[in-house]
């Protein structure tokens, strides 16, 4: 097997675990992002009117206590202060230039996000600082949310209050597992002792909306151990439970052991088992007040606890992407940074373009962007594409539509189309059937 291998589901992953990516984060896939297009970044930055979409703003901070065994993030365990000081400069520099721009310069973002890595590797101090350097530059006084991912053992109760300080509205614990033995075989850095430590100074420090994270088909992961973590969440009560279906990408330490051992399947759960329990945790978070509000999330109070950053970016929005092998999306282009810490931070430096590949989306893919993003909430609603887009999505996908109906996947209301709980939880397998020819059957990365 070559790591240029794209697993597309199929009835294989209904079963096996096999390594690649399966959860569709976006469209096109990231394979077709290029070097020709980087220009065209540019020329929109330079664009004479400013953007009219609403925009928002992604901080990747790169560090972390230790690589996850499932890890396939841009991450370093190996930096000293100096490096991480050189890096929060030249995020900066990398502001400035955005805000400088035309297309950016009067704006200000709706929602921040701080994802990592593990943001809340940085102390109390480098927060407060970077963080004031960046309202400096691109003021947050229009933002609606402000989320701050974080890793329970990095946690301190003045590091929490800091976080609330500076203006998160949303803090996102990245618990995965309360098993310790769980934690440790999969390469995590905290305990679960950390985790209820963590999140009571967050809910004293009055933190409006937590979000746990929890991962099901962590290596050694059992029905007994599964049952018990969803029983450990109903006991913190979060605002919003993120549950993922864990997947085996290609540049992990999990699927380097497996191609090392000849192995084609990931020693962890199958498909069939993962779905299960996530059916599971969701109706046990049903009946104790929650709803389902995506294929991997449940909220305790929908009309309060909203995911900006999800639903905004799902919606067309604009972001701006800080830092290295960051991700971002402006004017219809998709861009990813330089994806090496020495690269990022020298050429940052040197005040040259950050940008390693870029996409000049057509209206088309722009649609079926919007279009499959939003499957993954569990409904659309036809008369929003209609709007926005001038397509008529029964006409366009009506067969599609008619073979879900006849399989119990789909449920139409005459304003609202909804998935059934069955399909929700593999709807990342259903949407290829809308991607255009030329990106069926290609490597997603």
């Amino acid at each position: 097997m070559s790591d240029s291998t794209f697993i597309k589901p199929d009835r294989k992953t209904e079963e096996d675990t096999k390594a690649g990516n399966y959860f569709i984060a976006n469209y096109p896939p990231f394979s077709f992002w290029n070097e020709k297009d980087i220009p065209c970044v540019d020329s929109l930055l330079n664009s004479p009117s400013a953007g009219k979409a609403p925009l928002g703003l992604y901080y990747h901070v790169p560090f972390c206590r230790k690589r996850c065994h499932f890890c396939y993030f841009r991450v370093y365990t190996d930096k000293n202060s100096a490096d991480v000081r050189r890096y929060l400069d030249a995020t900066m520099q990398e502001l400035e230039r955005y805000a400088g721009s035309s297309y950016i310069g009067g704006r200000m973002p709706k929602f921040v996000y701080f994802g990592g890595g593990t943001p809340s590797y940085l102390s109390a101090q480098q927060l407060t600082e970077l963080t004031n350097r960046m309202k400096a530059i691109l003021p947050w006084d229009e933002a609606e949310e402000v989320t701050f991912e974080c890793e329970p053992g990095t946690l301190t109760e003045k590091k929490v209050q800091a976080i609330k300080d500076f203006g998160v509205t949303r803090l996102s614990l990245g618990i995965e597992n309360f098993s310790d033995h769980i934690l440790e075989t999969n390469g995590r850095a905290h305990r679960s002792a950390e985790v209820f430590r963590a999140f009571q100074w967050a809910r004293d420090a009055g933190i409006e909306n937590i979000n746990i994270d929890l991962i099901a088909g962590m290596l050694e992961e059992t029905d007994d151990n599964w049952s018990e973590c969803i029983d450990r969440v109903l006991e913190l009560s979060p605002d919003c439970v993120t549950i993922y279906q864990m997947e085996v990408p290609f540049n992990t330490t999990m699927y380097k052991q497996m191609k090392e051992q000849g192995k084609l399947s990931a020693p962890v759960a199958d498909w069939p088992t993962k779905r299960r329990w996530v059916a599971e945790g969701f109706s046990k978070l049903e009946k104790n007040g929650y709803s389902v509000t995506s294929t991997c999330t449940a909220v305790k109070n929908p009309d309060q606890t909203k995911f900006q950053y999800r639903d905004q970016l799902w919606g067309g929005a604009d972001m701006v992407a800080l830092g290295v092998a960051s991700f971002g999306h402006l004017g219809g282009i998709h861009y990813q940074n330089i994806t090496h810490f020495e690269d990022y931070c020298s050429t940052a430096e040197q005040g040259e373009s950050l940008i390693r590949r870029a996409l000049l989306t057509t209206e088309e893919e722009r649609f079926i962007r919007e279009f499959i993003l939003q499957w993954k909430l569990g409904s659309v609603r036809p008369l929003y594409f209609q709007e926005k887009f001038g397509i008529d999505i029964i006409e366009r996908y009506g067969s599609i539509f008619t073979e879900w109906e006849s399989q119990g996947n789909l449920e139409k209301k005459t304003d609202c189309w909804k998935l059934s709980r069955n399909a929700l939880l593999r709807v990342d397998s259903l949407l290829h059937q809308f991607f255009l020819p030329q990106h069926q059957n290609a490597k997603y990365v």
